[in-house]
């Protein structure tokens, strides 16, 4: 491109910018005014708006926040941080936002977002945790901070956070060389250990190798492709394995003050490739299983450790025969949420109670402040594995009617469209069939989910 005609799209990228980010302020002021008369009595109307919330890059989980903010009467603005959407992510619902900002430049977008003077600017999903960071720190709304940001994210400083902190963790070791990381592996003295790329989700590129061989293919493997974001991984992270359970702690902070929201034990099987397939998520009874208040007083401390004191967090923990040990944590919503399935499970759900936590702070302290949830109906979800390999032609639709039927089943989400590829499932990202299971008898519960195990692969029909 030439100088003139790269300033000309210069100039014509800030003036869409600056047209949206006017644009955005006027349209959520008038929208969030109209909505404030119509819903008051007559006799009380004003023109006061409607409180905003900001959402940054809303995708996957974060939609259900449109809906919980605007339970709490807050209006809802999503913030697109990249020209196009994220294709590797289900991607937000627009339409539930009052309004969309697409603002590349962030000195401008602190200055849109300070106009519509919201009550919280949070994280959509798990790449754009800083950014949420830095703009909440900058408009001056309740925020974790910049200053931490990399050990939110990076898990190699996540790690070296809590082992500054006194708190127990992993062995490790980052580096952009895969022959580095067999000799590291090497040195410990005994296998296996766990390959990952330093900043992802959802089990992307994360291998457990068996040895050297497999230790310098997953390094190479991770530094030849990008991350699930579309970011180039340019370091390897080799860490110890954990040997033990592994589950879910999900919270909601207000100040400082946590709630746990739900601890989940995850049902793993290891593949031969040493990818984990993540197969059934089992809720914890707080009030019969002790490994939940144990695994609170450890969360307390990553919280703690890592600066959390605002907002959701969904941490990942193993439980090793010296405790509890992080494998990692984000503070965004559990990805495999759906808000009215743990409303029936557990009365709440962690995007409803996120909202409540920025929108009314002292009614969320004083319900839920230092406290544990309650397991109301034992509940269930399940990714299912596969072994199809080619092109779907079609969905059975009577598989899938038979599935949804079954009395504990809460909802079944079908991944793939005809004409879609279909692998085996390697890891989260390739399972094909997520079903929410939940009942208040556990015979019928595990009944109906051995019922969804043998009609899985009947839901897909393929070429």
């Amino acid at each position: 491109m030439s100088t003139t005609s790269a300033e000309s799209a210069e100039s014509a990228e800030s003036a869409v910018s600056a047209v949206s980010a006017v644009s955005a302020v006027s349209a959520v002021s008038a929208v969030s005014a109209a909505s404030a008369a119509s819903a008051a009595p007559a006799a009380a109307r004003t023109d006061a708006p409607r409180p905003v919330a900001v959402v940054v890059d809303g995708y996957s989980a974060g939609n259900f926040y449109p809906a919980a903010f605007a339970a709490y009467g807050t209006a809802v603005v999503h913030v697109q941080s990249t020209p196009e959407l994220i294709p590797a992510m289900a991607p937000p619902d627009l339409s539930a936002y009052d309004d969309t900002v697409v603002v590349t430049d962030e000195a401008e977008l602190v200055d849109v977002l300070r106009a519509l003077d919201p009550v919280c600017v949070i994280a959509g999903q798990e790449s754009s945790v800083p950014l949420a960071d830095r703009l909440s720190e900058a408009v001056g709304v309740p925020s974790n901070g910049s200053a931490q940001s990399p050990a939110r994210r990076d898990k190699y400083e996540m790690t070296e956070t809590l082992r500054r902190a006194g708190v127990r963790c992993v062995s490790q070791f980052k580096t952009d060389d895969p022959d580095a990381a067999v000799n590291w592996a090497e040195g410990q003295g005994t296998y296996p250990v766990v390959v990952k790329p330093l900043s992802s989700a959802a089990s992307d590129g994360v291998v457990v190798c068996a040895g050297p061989d497999e230790v310098r293919t997953a390094a190479r493997a991770v530094l030849d492709a990008p991350n699930m974001f579309g970011i180039a991984n340019t370091e390897i992270l080799v860490q110890s394995y954990l040997k033990g359970t592994e589950y879910i702690v999900d919270t909601v902070s207000c100040g400082g003050e946590r709630y746990v929201c739900g601890v989940w034990e995850y049902e793993k099987t290891l593949l031969p490739s040493g990818k984990n397939i993540y197969n059934r998520d089992l809720l914890a009874d707080p009030d019969t299983d002790p490994v939940v208040a144990e695994l609170t007083a450890y969360v307390d401390e990553v919280l703690a450790a890592l600066g959390v004191a605002w907002g959701p967090a969904h941490a990942e923990v193993i439980v090793t025969d010296q405790g509890p040990v992080l494998v990692e944590i984000g503070t965004r919503l559990n990805g495999n949420i759906s808000a009215p399935f743990h409303d029936v499970c557990l009365g709440h759900n962690q995007a409803a109670l996120t909202a409540q936590a920025y929108t009314r702070p002292e009614e969320f302290r004083a319900r839920y402040g230092g406290r544990t949830y309650a397991r109301l109906q034992p509940a269930v979800v399940y990714n299912t594995p596969t072994e199809l390999d080619g092109v779907v032609e079609s969905v059975d639709g009577t598989a899938v009617a038979e599935i949804r039927s079954l009395e504990s089943v809460f909802s079944a989400t079908v991944k793939l469209a005809p004409g879609a590829r279909i692998t085996p499932t390697v890891d989260l990202l390739t399972t094909p069939l997520r079903v929410y299971l939940t009942a208040p008898d556990e015979t019928a519960l595990t009944a109906d989910y051995e019922k969804v195990r043998s009609l899985k692969d009947a839901v897909y029909v393929v070429a």
